[in-house]
This record gives C-alpha cells, structure tokens and sequence, in this order.
C-alpha cells in the first residue's frame, strides 16, 4: 500500500499547488488502511490544513470507520454520508 499512500501525497500537493484548498475525499473503493494509509491520511490533513485549506470525507466503510476511532482520527476529520452534505459544509 506504500506506492498508493505516495499516490495520495502527490495528489493532495498538486491539489494545493493549484490552489484548491477545499477537498472532499470519497473513500468508498477503500476497505481497508494499513499503516502507511493511515499515515497518508494524516499528512494530508496537516497539509491541507497549513495550507489553509480544509479536507473533510465520505463514504467510509465500516472497517475504515472502525481504524479511525482506534486511531482517534475520526476526531480531527469531518466524515459525511453523502456528497451533497459534504459539499454545503465547507465554508
């Protein structure tokens, strides 16, 4: 999953370097995170946010759900049920 966490590390920096600083981030093909997923999730998170940005998702199953709170992720990130709620979040 390394090569994965690498691709979402680049994704987030060229998010950023065009200037988008309100991301949405749909997990629902994710079933599981190892290590290096979770550790991708919160460098993305510090990043956007030192950016000014803010990151929020959706579409987090179960399992994904469950690794969150072990990791107390789940309280630094906003997690909607749907797109649209997501959406009208951001301010």
């Amino acid at each position: 999953m390394w090569a994965e966490a690498e691709a979402l590390h680049d994704m987030f920096r060229d998010l950023l370097a065009k200037g988008q600083k309100r991301i949405l981030l749909n997990l629902s093909s994710v079933k599981h995170l190892d290590s290096s997923g979770i550790g991708a999730l919160a460098w993305a998170y510090v990043t956007v946010r030192k950016a000014g940005g803010e990151l929020k998702m959706i579409h987090l199953s179960k399992q994904v759900q469950y690794l969150m709170e072990l990791t107390s992720l789940y309280k630094i990130f906003e997690d909607f049920g749907d797109e649209e709620t997501a959406l009208n979040s951001f301010k």
